[in-house]
């Protein structure tokens, strides 16, 4: 992940947490907070408890690869942080990269899909005309 696209200040992390709206599941904590720029940034905290180093480090780099991948699909504007829970040290990558998925979700992050959307939008007026046509 670019270092643009990452919050470094402890400022700005502390704010994001303190004022933004957090999200939980049994690994993750995903706190969001709007920006003004024209695209999202995001954070990693994993607490010294969960682990040593190795581990810690281990885990972030999980959390930002799957973030670099969904980068994306998340609607440009938002300050995201993702704080690891004690469960995370026995998740695997799926099981993290599942419930990042589930939190974007239930913060209503994702970017609506235009295409998608045009698509199923159309489709019923496509449907009624065949229809119409096969009726006539």
């Amino acid at each position: 992940m670019k270092r643009r696209y990452r919050i470094r200040s402890n400022e700005r992390f502390q704010e994001v947490r303190r004022r933004g709206r957090s999200y939980v599941n049994h690994l993750l904590v995903l706190c969001a907070l709007p920006n003004d720029l024209p695209y999202s940034r995001f954070g990693f905290a994993v607490n010294s408890r969960i682990g040593r180093a190795v581990q810690r480090n281990r885990i972030k780099r999980r959390l930002r690869e799957i973030m670099r991948l969904q980068q994306h699909r998340i609607q440009p504007g938002w300050d995201i942080v993702l704080i690891a829970r004690q469960p995370i040290r026995s998740a695997d990558y799926h099981e993290m990269e599942a419930a990042c998925a589930r939190l974007l979700g239930r913060a209503q992050l994702f970017q609506a899909d235009a295409a998608h959307a045009s698509a199923v939008a159309e489709a019923p007026e496509q449907v009624s005309e065949s229809d119409s046509e096969h009726n006539a």
